[in-house]
């Protein structure tokens, strides 16, 4: 094991999708479950937006040999130190219970170190490609690290089958090697830091993946023009602020204006129709900009502020064809309200305008063709007609990878000026039409920043609102000031410089990327900035909202003022019998009341018990003679009982005095319940004396029939009587014969089970263990005929049904957003006893051809695995997700049964026709332990083969290029057909007999613009001579891929190794680019270069989008 001197590892928090992996910390997972497929909420403190210290790196090299011999659960590597503190890498071999490599970085010495520790670091977990050094698997995140949460890091890292391929160049001779980049942050305290106080301008709060909002909504804001515009959008009194975004929008702003604090946008969100899960998923800026406009434009119409977004955002572009030898050209004209700049290959804003007005010429096999004149030569590009006076400017920072097949964060240096003169070099920008009186001379406003990587990161933007040479940082709800060189110099990307250590000695100079960097521009043109950065004050904002604002400013006030004046007030809860009437076998069915829903008083401490009583009785009319106020006790089995009234001495306490002394459980409210004896009348009567010899016991009402429970009185008993004393009396309150039988239980307790026992009513009260405030359930007792026809015909019977009753909504797996049925069933209902109801409400015979998935509560979808036969105990456990329950199950009917289904192994394979241009798509069910070979019989079984002797083979496909032949030995369990297409063919003729010098080669379909090199279509094999020409070949190739003249004379051919084209002459012999036995031969291949005929998109969205993402959708 090596320890040594890396980069730092970048910020990149890896959030779920359905195809990502997991970051959680490594809890183990219980077996058929998923890892929390939740994004995890954003880290508020980065080494970004943090003032740090010096920042300790290191990199961990652990080298693990006889891997797939190692045969515990759980392995850890060597303690390494980092920044002063012990750390070590954790993997899971076997995946923690789920078919992925588990990693983590965990804090060695969690168990020791003192209360209250925390360390921050940012890090990257790799596991060593030994072949391929780029073939690598690198993840990096950010993580505070604490006693609750002391390990971090990736449940699914890699594919086990992976990992444990040897071909795959991850494990050669046995030997695994991991790496770890550790760079630890000693970050600093801002709880104490008053934004408003420092700057005079507040924040935004996250709601946990909200950043990247924060920082768009705080640079809309900031320009004056459009938060004016936003005010003057009409709305009304009665417009609610969660069901209109206008409305919503002005709130926001208005508190930004005049709060003092950080400001939530959760009423902005609900506007949208967001929900929790939108709220923790992370977007691009790009797209919620291009969203937001359009939603508000469209909501702009028909108002005194229509066009304000086309005023503000709206610039035009030309695009042109023009022919170079004959007099022709071909012009269109597109707006747009965001350019998009190349950042790869341009050092600055201006060589990717430079970049963007670049001419293409179109000769050759990509000859324009011109309406009267043919096929001609000619120069295609974009011209600006108009700029818009706010400027936005959209930097790819994000590119799509064709080496790895992944999006990758483009981290080069990107320089972008304090002024920008887009009339530069004599408006070589500019088009013809374009207005040359119009000065396009821009003024930095602010600069969106993304630290982290292409899977994740943080947002916060810099912004100067005034234009002033003052900068401010606006990161979630903290906003700092900044110079000029932090916001601008600092944002540029590329590498930076650590200083030596060593002065002295001759170290080469430890550079690391920089993973923080600008996204977003927004400039202001000079000569518009007076009209934009306008004043904006009250007489721009509608009275009604005002006066709403300042209400809910007032209310704030009142509960800011309550809670600093809570030492000084108690809160007494008093319950009444009308309260548990009004709950029992309602609200409530256990214990005898819900504290929260009865009259509460907020009395001053210091005031005199007796006072308050006085102070009951005018809120309730009952005279204080007639009060007897007794205390509840939680009681060791958890259930709440009135214990005993309060004594003479108690009554002449103060309030607080009184808390304090009955309350030996520090609740912050005293609870009280208030015995009144009621006449016929209705009217209250003297109270009865209270011995110790009595008993107050409360009683409830069970009809079996019905199946109804309710509240109908108390009593109190002496203990020496016994509870055939007071049948008759109970026979009154349930209004039942006296002739008829009685049964009696004692409600005892409901958590975790109900107990529930019967009351023999020849024992004395005190042999029955009954005290004050018991409870006694009763009923009819049931005659012998009878006992069948109620499903619960007993009082215990029926409150294990209330304990554990449940209403679960089944939806089909094949419509997952809707609700197909509900069923009440019983959470200790066993799996059998689930599927049977399922599969009766369904009609199917087989209840075992019913199949369940369990919900998954963060991101509102099914679970990625389905619940195995008998694999849960009850339907509880089906509903459970970590520590919340569902109530949502998702169907699906087989047509096998699901025992018989589990010994399977199900594959998709799509089957390419040798002679004819059809393709089908099959599902293949095989026993787990069959090979590829028994595969291709099943398949063989199914279509029509071009001869009976057809030889077939399965590959491998994935993004239209071929990674494997499967070996017809080789066994299907670890094939995963989820990621990859599975295609089967025959075995051409010509590839079974071999030259020895012959060579066959991958060919694959492309098309290429200026910017990227992408494949499509279906990959193939083909044989090529060692002599072979490409003239030659290309006949060949036509006639194999039956293209007309016409089309196959537009297409290149180009040797491409690892993403770099290198273009054939029809003399080239062909086979002499090609290595031999290469690993990764897919990434050698012969290209077929077809002509993009694609026009190019002004409004090129969700390009720049993260590949982790669903597209942004506000839905009102």
């Amino acid at each position: 094991m090596t320890i040594s001197t890396p980069p730092p590892a970048p910020a990149e928090p890896q959030p779920q999708q359905e195809e990502e992996e997991v970051l959680v910390p490594h809890q183990e997972l219980p077996n058929g479950t998923q890892p929390m497929e939740v994004v995890p909420a954003e880290l508020a403190t980065t080494v970004e937006n943090q003032p740090t210290e010096d920042t300790p790196i290191s990199r961990f090299t652990w080298t693990i040999d006889n891997l797939s011999r190692v045969n515990t659960k759980k392995l850890y590597s060597e303690t390494f130190v980092v920044g002063g503190y012990k750390w070590r890498v954790l993997i899971f071999p076997r995946g923690n219970n789920v078919e992925f490599l588990s990693m983590y970085l965990d804090v060695a010495d969690s168990a020791v170190l003192p209360y209250g520790w925390t360390r921050y670091a940012q890090f990257s977990l790799s596991v060593v490609n030994q072949i391929h050094n780029k073939f690598t698997i690198r993840k990096e995140t950010q993580h505070q690290f604490s006693a609750r949460e002391s390990d971090w890091g990736f449940t699914s890292f890699m594919p086990l089958s992976e990992l444990y391929n040897p071909s795959r160049g991850y494990l050669v001779n046995d030997t695994c090697v991991i790496e770890a980049e550790v760079a630890v942050c000693k970050v600093v305290d801002y709880w104490s830091y008053d934004s408003k106080k420092e700057t005079g301008y507040v924040g935004l709060k996250n709601q946990g993946a909200t950043c990247y909002m924060n920082s768009l909504l705080q640079t809309l804001y900031h320009i004056p023009y459009f938060r004016k515009a936003v005010y003057h959008m009409p709305t009304t009194e009665n417009d609610m602020p969660s069901g209109s975004i206008p409305l919503a929008l002005q709130s926001l702003f208005y508190k930004l204006q005049y709060n003092d604090s950080s400001v939530s946008t959760k009423e902005l969100t609900k506007s949208f129709g967001w929900d929790m899960h939108d709220s923790f998923m992370q977007h691009d800026v790009q797209e919620l900009n291009r969203v937001l406009s359009e939603k508000l434009e469209d909501k702009m119409k028909g108002t005194v502020v229509e066009g304000t977004i086309q005023q503000l955002f709206e610039g035009h572009h030309m695009n042109y064809i023009e022919c170079i030898n004959v007099d022709f050209k071909s012009t269109r004209k597109e707006s747009f309200y965001d350019l998009q700049l190349d950042v790869k290959g341009c050092q600055d804003v201006y060589a990717s305008f430079d970049k963007y007005v670049e001419v293409e010429r179109l000769e050759g096999d990509n000859k324009y063709h011109a309406e009267q004149h043919g096929l001609q030569d000619a120069k295609k590009g974009v011209l600006f007609i108009d700029f818009p006076p706010v400027l936005q400017l959209q930097l790819k920072r994000f590119e799509y990878d064709f080496m790895r097949d992944t999006m990758v964060k483009i981290n080069d240096r990107y320089e972008f000026p304090l002024q920008l003169d887009l009339d530069r070099d004599d408006g070589k920008y500019l088009s013809p039409d374009a207005d040359r009186n119009v000065r396009n001379l821009y003024t930095l406003h602010s600069v969106l920043v993304h630290s982290g990587g292409v899977h994740g990161g943080h947002y916060y933007a810099f912004i100067r609102p005034t234009l002033s040479d003052q900068w401010f940082k606006f990161d979630d709800e903290r906003v700092t000031k900044e110079d000029a060189k932090r916001a601008l110099e600092e944002q540029y990307g590329g590498e930076e410089e650590l200083p030596q250590t060593n002065p002295g000695l001759n170290n080469t100079p430890f550079k690391f990327t920089k993973y923080s960097n600008a996204y977003m521009l927004v400039y202001i043109r000079e000569s518009d900035k007076d009209k934009i950065i306008c004043n904006v004050d009250e007489k721009d904002i509608a009275e009604h909202l005002r006066i709403r604002l300042e209400k809910d400013r007032e209310e704030k006030e009142r509960r800011k003022k309550e809670k600093a004046e809570a030492h000084l007030y108690t809160i007494i809860k008093v319950a009444r019998d009308d309260d548990l009437t009004a709950q029992i076998g309602k609200d409530i069915y256990f214990d005898l009341v819900d504290h929260d829903k009865v009259p509460s008083f907020r009395i001053q401490k210091q005031m005199p018990f007796t006072q308050f009583k006085e102070e009951v009785a005018k809120e309730l009319g009952i005279p204080t003679q007639f009060q007897r106020f007794w205390l509840w006790a939680k009681r060791q089995n958890h259930t709440y009982r009135p214990n005993r009234p309060l004594t003479p001495q108690e009554e002449a306490l103060t309030v607080g005095q009184l808390k304090e002394a009955a309350n030996k459980a520090h609740n912050a409210e005293l609870k009280l319940f208030l015995e009144v004896e009621l006449g016929l009348d209705l009217k209250p009567l003297a109270l009865p004396d209270k011995t110790r010899e009595d008993i107050l016991l409360f009683f409830k009402l069970y009809d079996p029939e019905k199946e109804q429970l309710r509240y109908v009185g108390r009593l109190f008993v002496k203990a020496s009587g016994r509870p055939q004393d007071i049948l008759p009396k109970l026979r009154k309150m349930a209004g039942f014969l006296q002739d008829d039988d009685v049964e009696l239980y004692e409600e005892i307790k409901f958590e975790p089970n109900v107990m529930c026992e019967y009351i023999d009513n020849r024992i004395i009260f005190r042999s029955c263990q009954l005290e004050d405030g018991d409870i006694v359930c009763f009923q009819k007792s049931p005659k012998p005929d009878t006992a069948d026809q109620f499903r619960y015909p007993d009082v215990p019977s029926f409150l294990v049904y209330i304990r554990n009753r449940q209403v679960v909504h089944f939806r089909s797996l094949e419509k997952p957003k809707e609700d197909d049925f509900c069923l009440e069933m019983s959470k200790i209902f066993t799996y059998d006893e689930v599927v049977e109801k399922v599969a009766q409400q369904l009609g199917v015979d087989d209840p075992s051809k019913i199949r369940l998935t369990s919900h998954n509560c963060y991101s509102q979808q099914p679970k990625p695995q389905p619940i195995k036969y008998r694999g849960v105990e009850r339907l509880l456990d089906m509903l459970i997700h970590y520590n919340q329950t569902s109530d949502i199950l998702y169907y699906e009917v087989l047509d096998i049964p699901l025992p018989e289904l589990q010994a399977l192994k199900t594959l998709k394979v799509t089957y390419h026709h040798a002679t004819k241009d059809e393709v089908s798509v099959h599902s293949i069910r095989l026993p787990k332990n069959s090979t590829v070979g028994d595969v291709l019989s099943d398949i063989k079984s199914k279509v029509d083969l071009s001869h009976p002797d057809a030889e077939l083979r399965l590959l491998e496909v994935f993004y239209h290029k071929i990674y494997k032949i499967f070996a017809p030995s080789e066994k299907i369990e670890n094939i995963n057909d989820q990621y990859w297409t599975l295609r089967a063919e025959e075995v051409p003729e010509e590839e079974k007999n071999l030259g020895p010098f012959d060579r066959l080669i991958h060919v694959y379909h492309f098309t290429k613009d200026t910017q990227n090199q992408t494949n499509f279509g279906e990959p193939f094999f083909m044989v090529i001579r060692e002599d072979e020409t490409l003239s030659s070949i290309k006949e060949r190739l036509q006639k194999k891929l039956k293209v007309s003249d016409e089309d196959f004379s537009k297409w290149k051919f180009a040797y491409i190794s690892l993403g770099r084209p290198d273009y054939f002459e029809d003399s080239d012999t062909v086979a002499t680019r090609f290595q031999r036995n290469m690993y990764g031969a897919w990434e050698q291949y012969l290209g077929l270069e077809h002509p993009d005929t694609a026009p190019r998109k002004a409004h090129s969205a969700n390009q720049n989008r993260h590949s982790f993402e669903r597209p942004v959708k506000i839905y009102n």
